[in-house]
């Protein structure tokens, strides 16, 4: 069959008008699929006829309702025969899910380096860092390894790509606020050894305590993620719900687990520095749960009625 491709129009109403007449698609070209054609077999026609419209770059819709064509479905779901017409979005540039998560991860670990290790670089002169300064650089700097090779190995990821663009702003929080800011203030020469400041922060029990409080958040984190790759199959986009370890209380282990550690590493510095990023994390990392959360909801009538979004018992 053969089917239009095209360009949505702004509808434009005159003053003054009493009917309003929807506009004419704009036709780019057309393309020839088999009658039994998927939604991806679509894609690669169209890029077919455009080189640079990859299959990821495109979002199709049909109907004056606007209703996304959703990969690995065929074109008979959306009722769509020979002459229809299907609009295309070109959604600019992309970049792989795993390439962004690299990209955040691996900025912080290059502030945190350098600013550690070249003190007289960013504060004019050196000095000898104090243990907590060395313990809380080592859980970070793991921290953000675990993540690096969570991203390689681990996560299998429900949608390909994103716009190149929303990588600068998705990585702002993790390389400023956890790499940047938190490095410069927990590093620096108030906290030096000798300084009354590390004296106090360095408690042999409280420093365990933290510590180990850390690396239980982390280890619960890296349990929540297998949980979720399992659900899985490797090079689908299958949903199921996940249970186990964490999920029988909130829809969003990961990241309760991910704001007990970075708790346990505010707790351990006392810096502002942490404690904005602790809020600024905490906070988004909660938006996406209840996203997620009402989605497991709406896509699973049987979803546990018991659980939370991310905090357990209460939201």
């Amino acid at each position: 069959m053969q089917l239009k491709i095209a360009k949505r129009s702004s509808s434009t109403k005159s003053k003054g008008a009493t009917n309003e007449a929807s506009p004419s698609p704009r036709v780019l070209f057309t393309v020839d699929v088999p009658d039994d054609a998927s939604v991806d077999d679509l894609k690669k026609a169209i890029n077919r006829k455009n080189k640079s419209l990859y299959p990821d770059r495109q979002r199709l819709t049909v109907g004056e309702a606007k209703t996304v064509l959703e990969k690995d479905v065929g074109l008979t779901k959306y009722s769509i025969g020979d002459g229809d017409v299907v609009y295309l979005k070109d959604l600019g540039p992309q970049i792989s899910w795993r390439t962004v998560f690299y990209i955040e991860y691996l900025g912080p670990m290059v502030f945190h380096y350098l600013i550690y290790n070249f003190p007289i670089i960013f504060y004019r002169h050196a000095f000898e860092h104090s243990g907590i300064q060395r313990r809380v650089y080592m859980l970070v700097m793991g921290h953000f390894l675990k993540r690096e090779l969570e991203t390689g190995f681990v996560h299998r990821f429900s949608h390909g790509t994103m716009p190149l663009f929303n990588v600068f702003k998705n990585s702002f929080h993790y390389h400023i606020l956890s790499g940047l800011n938190l490095a410069y203030w927990v590093y620096g020469p108030s906290s030096a050894k000798g300084t009354v400041l590390a004296a106090k922060l360095e408690n042999p029990t409280l420093m365990a305590i933290f510590t180990g409080i850390f690396l239980f958040a982390e280890l619960s984190n890296l349990s929540t993620h297998i949980t979720l790759r399992n659900l899985r199959p490797p090079g689908t986009r299958v949903r199921r719900i996940p249970f186990g370890y964490g999920f029988d209380m909130v829809s969003c282990p990961n990241y309760l687990f991910e704001t007990i550690a970075w708790a346990s590493i505010t707790l351990m510095t006392r810096s502002m520095a942490a404690v904005l990023f602790l809020v600024v994390s905490t906070a988004q990392m909660y938006v996406w749960a209840i996203k997620k959360h009402k989605q497991y909801k709406r896509e699973f009538p049987d979803y546990p009625k018991s659980r939370k979004a991310m905090i357990p018992f209460i939201a």
